[in-house]
Order: structure tokens, then C-alpha cells, then sequence
């Protein structure tokens, strides 16, 4: 039995999403797909616009047979981090053979070269890269510029300025380091780009879905999802979704309220520039999308800011990031029960199916920005609050 592994957000599902999961057993030639997914909350720093029970039960719709949950910490982190994540997750299964994720490059030895000169630094390109970061580049310009000069080319920008073929490179960099021996495949983004905000023929951004989504238009959406999911979109509109940022404005602003300039350095992606900003400018807050603006400049961008507000939400710390040591089950196709068999015989780490009372950090993390998210919709949509102890398994 072959597995493939994903590392995804669908944030929402949608034809992309799905094109890539047939893409995928394809071109690998495996017989099941185990799906990494962001939960509540997703690397941009902003919470799903659906929950993740109802974004797991189209993935298993769409023929993955077993969704697992990445940790909030490192589903909410910078590339590497989210990266590193996820794959050290799906490693610890013991039973992947292989990863599949979608590139804007499409060429695996194009981004394995450059992320074994980023994992093995030879001195030339650490030379470079010192010398950048002297000069006041941030990390991610001075290596993009670092590997300009150490491989002497101009044409780099068409890969390292590209969202995908980063965190492609990511992935890869994680493979390396764990020494796995899961083999990389990518295949090329069709159609839209990842920032694109307007709807193509078939297949769209999430950008550009979500943005549909916010102006009441889902309906408009019918060629931008699989057929099998529409049913979903329509049951749980206004009732599950959408969720966007600022629906967590009060939430963050008393959290705010309770910090100081020493307690904000404490959490992931927090500097001691952007702590004295946040306390300068506390008394200007509105909403949380607006403290983004407020407080990004030339050298922070609006998704940083908007990552380390949701951390200071989520009380997602800097020591946050240990290992993984459980994989808690999101969904499962009750005909790839055999995925599950063989899980079990091959992991290194227990497979979560119920939730208890638990004594793990990192689990009670994920449980917290579940229970924070719910009680979101509960507010905005005047629906029951279900614990996250309460949530059972999606099963199709």
C-alpha cells in the first residue's frame, strides 16, 4: 500500500483543491491520501473562514482517507515553521511514502537545488547572506539575495518571489533535516495565481472565493466548487460560516488590554519594535484588521503583523514550538480503514480519535483556539456552542 501526503488549509475546498488531490495519487502512483490541515486558524494569520469539521468532510468528500489536525502553533507560523510542521507530522506517521504540493515552478529538482544551499549553507552563500543582513535586509530579502549572487543568476526571482514554490522549498528544506525518507513531488499551479481576487472559469483562488464569500455571493460559486461539496456551502451558510478576522476584534483588543510592553515579547513573531508599537498605538485601536494596518511599515508586512496579533490571541508563545508527539484525527472514509490499520503499526505518536482531559501543552493549545473559535460562531450566528470535546470524527 502507497501513501501520499498533503499539507493544506482548504481555506475553503475548491476545484483547485481537488484537482490536486487526483494530481496527486497520479503522478505518485498511491493508493490512499493522508491530509495535514490547518485547523481553526491558518498561516496568514487569520482564522479559517469555514471550521475545520466542515473543511475536513469535503477534503474526505473529495477522496483523501484521513485528515489529521496540524498543531494551531505551527498551522499559524511563518513558512518554515508551518512547513516544518506539517511534515514532521506526516513522518512521524511512519507510513508515508511521498508528499505532493502544488508549485508555481513545477520543477521538484529546481527547488530541491535551492533548499539544499539554504539547509547546508556552503560559506560562499553564507558570506553573501551575512553581508545582506548587515546591510539592513530582512531575512527573507537577504537570502533571496544571497542566492542571486552565490548562483549567479538574475532569473531566481521568477521562483523565490513566488508564495507556492517558498513553501515548496520549505517543505523540502523539513525532508532534509528530519532526514525522511518521504520523496517530494510538485505540480504546477493552474489557472490562478495565489493572490489572485477575481474569480476565473474553473479554478479560482481561495482569495478569490473567500472574497466572493464576504459579499454574500457564494451562490456565485457553483463552478468553483466540486459538486459534491456545494450541498455543504449552502447547508452551513450563515450558520457555521463565514468567519473573518474581525470578528475577533473585542476578543484581541481585551487581550490586549492585559499585556505590557515586557509580556508581548514572550510571543511568536512579537519584536521589541513591534511590542513598543502595539502599546504606542493601543489607544487608536478600532478592529483587528485596522491594528494591522495601523501598525505594518515597509519592513513588516500586514501578514506578520496580523500572525503575531493572532499568536498574542491564542497565547502562542516563542517556547511554543516543541516537537509533535501526538496526531489528532480530524476524519476518516470508512473504507480506508486500512490507512488507520497500518498507522498503527508504523507511528511513532499516538493517534488522537476522542478528546479527553489532556496533558499536553500543545494539544490543550489547539483545544483553547478551537473553543475560542466556536464561541465566535456561536456569537455571530446565535447557534449552540459545541465544546471541542464534543466534536466527534467526520466520517463518510
Amino acid at each position: 500500500m502507497k501513501i501520499v501526503g498533503l499539507i493544506a488549509e482548504y481555506n475553503p475546498f475548491h476545484n483547485g483543491h481537488q484537482y490536486h488531490i487526483e494530481k496527486a495519487k497520479e503522478i505518485t502512483g498511491a493508493d490512499h491520501i493522508i491530509v495535514v490541515m490547518s485547523g481553526d486558524f491558518v498561516q496568514r494569520g487569520t482564522p479559517a473562514i469555514m471550521p475545520k469539521h466542515l473543511r475536513t468532510e469535503m477534503t474526505l468528500k473529495a477522496g483523501a482517507a484521513l485528515v489529521v489536525e496540524m498543531p494551531v502553533c505551527y498551522a499559524t507560523g511563518s513558512a518554515e515553521y508551518f512547513a516544518y510542521g506539517a511534515v514532521s507530522l506526516l513522518d512521524k506517521l511512519g507510513c508515508v511514502d511521498a508528499i505532493c504540493f502544488g508549485s508555481e515552478c513545477g520543477d521538484i529538482h529546481k527547488l530541491e537545488h535551492l533548499a539544499r544551499i539554504m539547509v547546508e549553507e556552503p560559506k560562499e552563500y553564507k558570506t553573501f547572506l551575512l553581508s545582506n543582513l548587515r546591510n539592513g535586509s530582512s531575512y527573507p530579502l537577504a537570502r533571496q539575495n544571497a542566492l542571486k549572487e552565490y548562483l549567479k543568476s538574475d532569473t531566481l526571482d521568477e521562483i523565490i518571489g513566488e508564495p507556492n514554490n517558498i513553501l515548496g522549498i520549505e517543505y523540502i528544506k523539513a525532508l532534509y533535516k528530519l532526514k525522511s525518507k518521504m520523496i517530494p513531488y510538485t505540480i504546477t499551479r493552474i489557472s490562478s495565481n495565489y493572490h489572485d481576487t477575481e474569480l476565473q472559469q474553473v479554478y479560482s483562488s481561495a482569495s478569490a472565493i473567500r472574497k466572493e464569500i464576504s459579499k454574500n455571493a457564494w451562490r456565485h460559486l457553483g463552478n468553483q466548487i466540486p459538486e459534491n461539496s456545494i450541498g455543504l456551502f449552502e447547508k452551513h451558510y450563515q450558520k457555521r460560516y463565514p468567519v473573518v478576522t474581525n470578528d475577533f476584534s473585542l476578543l484581541l483588543k481585551y487581550k490586549l488590554l492585559n499585556e505590557t510592553k515586557t509580556s508581548l515579547l514572550e510571543y511568536a513573531d512579537v519584536s521589541e519594535e513591534l511590542a513598543n508599537r502595539i502599546m504606542n498605538q493601543l489607544n487608536q485601536y478600532i478592529d483587528f484588521e485596522q491594528f494591522c494596518n495601523l501598525l505594518k511599515t515597509k519592513e513588516v508586512t500586514y501578514t506578520r503583523i496580523s500572525r503575531a496579533l493572532l499568536h498574542i490571541l491564542l497565547n502562542i508563545k516563542k517556547t511554543d514550538y516543541e516537537e509533535i508527539s501526538y496526531a489528532h484525527i480530524l476524519g476518516f472514509r470508512k473504507d480506508s480503514t486500512s490507512v488507520l490499520t497500518q498507522i498503527k503499526e508504523t507511528s511513532s505518536i499516538p493517534l488522537i480519535s476522542k478528546l479527553t482531559n489532556v496533558d499536553c501543552p500543545m494539544l490543550g493549545q489547539d483545544i483553547y483556539a478551537s473553543n475560542l473559535y466556536e464561541s465566535v460562531i456561536t456569537d455571530k450566528f446565535k447557534t449552540p456552542f459545541i465544546n471541542e470535546y464534543e466534536h466527534s470524527i467526520v466520517l463518510i
